[in-house]
């Protein structure tokens, strides 16, 4: 009787949280699911107006990247002397939502480079840019993006007001396209979100976060590292003009590529030195509520060491992006680079200042520079071009730095396809990240869960009644004994399709943090599939000349599990990892395409511009993967 009462509860507190979620001036979604589906989306799409993108060749704008995560068909460079693109991508499974992100810094700045008659488009850097984009790069990085003093140009006039002026038409547009392509029918097929990215990195250690906002109503114009040269300064101002700005305006910042930070983004010190106050603290949990583990610039998951194998995924053997064209001999991370360790990091300041500043949610999304969002499919990767100039003259026959990948998806457990559905997901952190695959996982935790609820109909309904969801917190007695926490964890593959490849799973993982009176600790515990494969049955492997998976695994796995090694006075986290059978990475898509064996690369008897495929440094598999959000046990 008692777990019926919870059922109905929890399906009353959803279907009022539905009534609460159509604030803003639309139909109602005709498909609404109170237990909540999965929404695939990114959350980190690059166009036209970011500096980078254009100056790579990239002309397709924000319009063009929603007509892309549609299933629209978009031009990709090279153009010819007419503007027109010479090639075309079109997304084979289209996207639930997508937010265009382009930088803040140098909005204005790119938009006179690339506009005739415009002041300042006939000043030497933005000559240099269109004539020599890799040296513009590297000059702007200097001045802008990797400037410890960040400053803008001459031509740009006093206070930047020119520069700041321009900015303001491709911002509009960027809300303008957002607008027009958010489906406010009752059908609910499409959301988009306005957004940017404020670009900071000094002395190029990378601290960029991607600013979301909830509705239409955001700040009048993007804070830039030029003029807030710190994450404490834009948390700051997004307080200031968004949350209480008492206009129904509210926001979150998505931290990325801690993997390239030097220790930077997760510091526990503020500038000056001095420990961060339980204020800062605060805000920044308001605001920070997800970080982009995975995309195309590496994982940021955890750091690679023999604890844990899987750590090595993606991994990018250097502390910042400038490194990359030389990369050290021997590299060695600083504390407080991966997701992982911050998580536990944010147990220890919780401890000491009655707040965690690093209660984040985990999703994926890739930093595409090509107007693409959701190019995530290993088969048919044509790059993102982050960091490069060399996709202006068309896609190259191996497309990226091999060292780079597709990218991931975001994915919120929502209602429906709606704004406010959506953005309350990314608030409460339900929500998760894949490295491109669409595997559906939920993850929730509680007391007493029955053992056997896997096999259960009403499974979800139970789940949300006896516990919590992925992103939620279970609170315990320290003074009293307590049964130790259960964990519920489902997965399913990636259906895939008769034009998309799909990969049985191969196991699921629980990864337990936690901080006592020893110091911070970290477990691993295999809950269900196989690590290693069960007797009699061959190892899963890939045929690399045609990219053919020799294996079996799981269409699905569930498994309820209880900590073994539970103390109620000892604050942890807890988030899930699902791991699918290995399959052929992008590069060896690309060398199968070209049919270059191993015969081939023995012979020296390769194509020119795919030498690549014969560096056996080079990762040829991969096992694609999904990370939960963690769930919090606080005493």
């Amino acid at each position: 009787m008692r777990s019926a009462i919870r059922t109905l509860c929890v399906l009353l507190i959803a279907q009022t949280l539905a009534v609460t979620s159509h604030a803003e001036t639309r139909e109602p979604c005709h498909d609404h699911a109170p237990l909540r589906r999965p929404f695939f989306g990114d959350t980190h799409v690059h166009t036209t107006f970011s500096f980078d993108a254009w100056g790579q060749g990239t002309m397709g704008g924000p319009d063009d990247a929603y007509r892309y995560a549609k299933g629209e068909t978009i031009g990709l460079q090279p153009y010819d002397e007419n503007n027109i693109a010479l090639a075309s991508v079109r997304l084979r499974r289209p996207l639930d939502f997508a937010v265009v992100t382009d930088h803040s810094d140098l909005l204005g700045e790119t938009q006179i480079c690339r506009t005739p008659g415009l002041e300042g488009h006939e000043s030497l850097i933005c000559r240099v840019v269109r004539r020599f984009p890799a040296l513009g790069y590297a000059l702007i990085n200097g001045n802008t993006y990797s400037s410890e003093s960040p400053k803008r140009y001459s031509f740009c006039g006093e206070g930047g007001k020119h520069c700041i002026d321009v900015a303001k038409g491709p911002w509009d547009v960027t809300q303008t396209a957002a607008e027009n392509h958010y489906d406010r029918s009752d059908s609910c097929s499409f959301t988009t979100f306005v957004g940017y990215e404020w670009t900071g990195m000094p002395a190029g250690d990378n601290i960029h976060r991607n600013v979301i906002f909830k509705s239409e109503v955001t700040q009048a114009f993007p804070t830039t590292y030029i003029e807030t040269p710190t994450a404490e300064g834009l948390w700051n101002a997004l307080d200031r003009e968004c949350l209480k700005a008492d206009n129904g305006c509210d926001v979150i910042a998505i931290p990325h590529n801690s993997n390239v930070s030097n220790g930077r983004m997760w510091s526990t010190v503020r500038p000056d030195g001095s420990p961060i106050h339980a204020e800062e603290a605060r805000l920044r949990a308001r605001l920070e509520t997800l970080v982009e583990v995975t995309q195309h610039k590496g994982d940021s998951e955890c750091r690679a060491g023999a604890e844990d194998e899987l750590c090595a995924f993606e991994t990018l053997p250097y502390a910042r992006m400038q490194d990359m064209a030389r990369p050290p001999s021997s590299f060695t991370a600083k504390p407080l680079v991966y997701a992982r360790e911050t998580l536990t990091a944010g147990l220890v300041e919780q401890q000491r200042l009655g707040v965690n500043p690093f209660q984040f949610g985990l999703i994926g999304s890739t930093d595409t520079h090509f107007a693409t969002p959701g190019m995530v499919d290993e088969d048919e990767f044509k790059g993102h071009a982050a960091g490069s100039s060399s996709s202006r003259f068309g896609v190259p026959a191996f497309p990226d730095r091999p060292d780079f990948n597709p990218g991931g998806l975001a994915v919120m457990w929502a209602e429906e396809n709606s704004r406010p559905s959506l953005f309350a997901a990314m608030k409460r952190r339900e929500a998760y990240g894949t490295s491109g695959p669409r595997i559906v996982t939920r993850f929730f935790g509680g007391f007493d869960y029955d053992p056997n609820l896997c096999a259960d109909p009403a499974l979800i309904a139970k789940a949300y009644a006896g516990g919590v969801p992925m992103g939620g917190e279970l609170r315990g007695d320290a003074t009293a004994p307590s049964a130790a926490p259960m964990f519920i964890v489902s997965a399913l593959r990636d259906p895939g399709d008769a034009k998309v490849p799909s990969t049985s799973l191969q196991r699921v993982q629980i990864i337990k943090g936690w901080v006592d009176a020893n110091g911070s600790h970290e477990q691993i515990y295999e809950v269900a599939g196989d690590a290693e494969p069960k007797p009699g049955r061959a190892k899963p492997s890939v045929d690399l000349d045609t990219c053919t998976p020799r294996n079996t695994g799981y269409d699905e796995l569930c498994q309820v599990w209880r900590d073994p090694v539970f103390d109620p006075k000892v604050p942890a986290f807890y988030y899930a990892r699902v791991i699918e059978n290995p399959s052929c990475r992008w590069n060896s898509w690309v060398c199968s395409r070209a049919k270059v064996s191993q015969d081939d690369c023995n012979a020296g008897n390769v194509p020119d511009g795919l030498e690549l495929c014969c560096d056996a440094e080079i990762p040829k598999t991969i096992q694609e993967r999904a990370w939960t959000s963690p769930i919090w046990y606080t005493p």
